[in-house]
């Protein structure tokens, strides 16, 4: 009986000992992943709030999409330019800034009959201005991830004229809503300067150039 008893005793002292060595363990843990977090902080450059500009190109024009359609007439091939693209932000943490996109671009198309007759040309310039939102991802050291949201009006200026050179009015007017989304990346090259590449939607797919701050 006397065993049987002392058994009892040193399994329920063994289980009670491994519990309190998981939370023991739990807690060692924690503590080394809060240190380790201190470390990294401790070990960043003191942030200091920039103004960063920068100018690229984008591919393609989305713009394109809004020509309209007309009745018994289909639209040849787009020519495009830019769309040019250049902001100005305030980045006022390690994680955001927040400024001011602007693009430029012209895309044009000829249109033509079902019997193959150019029928009238069209173009469409465009100005947008987006209020430009970013928000900055950990990343390496020459590398800094960042997602894009911007969103603003377009202004427009369009132009169509049929084979005689008259001018005629458009069955549709192009949207004022101007947005653009990206992911996209910028490259350190040295402490003020660098490039960027972004993929997106809105204004463009592709995004490249350079980049600057302050």
């Amino acid at each position: 009986m006397f065993t049987k008893q002392l058994l009892l005793l040193i399994a329920t002292f063994s289980m009670y000992a491994t519990s309190d060595a998981q939370v023991v363990n739990r807690r060692v843990a924690r503590q080394g992943q809060q240190k380790k977090l201190q470390r990294i902080k401790q070990n960043l450059p003191k942030f200091e709030p920039t103004v960063n500009i920068s100018f690229g190109y984008g591919f393609p024009n989305l713009d394109k999409n809004e020509f309209p359609e007309y009745y018994n007439l289909y639209k040849g091939s787009i020519n495009q330019t830019g769309p040019f693209t250049g902001s100005v932000d305030y980045q006022f943490s390690r994680k955001a800034s927040i400024g001011l996109l602007v693009t430029h671009g012209k895309v044009s198309t000829p249109y033509y009959d079902y019997s193959n007759a150019s029928a009238l040309s069209g173009s469409l310039i465009n100005w947008s201005f987006m209020l430009n939102l970013i928000r900055y991802m950990p990343g390496a050291k020459k590398v800094t991830p960042y997602i894009r949201t911007a969103i603003g009006i377009n202004a427009w200026e369009q132009n169509y004229t049929d084979v005689d050179g008259n001018k005629i009015n458009p069955p549709t007017i192009p949207g004022d809503f101007a947005y653009q989304v990206g992911l996209g990346a910028k490259f350190i090259l040295s402490k003020n300067a660098g490039f960027f590449l972004e993929a997106g939607y809105g204004k463009y797919i592709l995004n490249t150039g350079l980049a600057v701050k302050f």
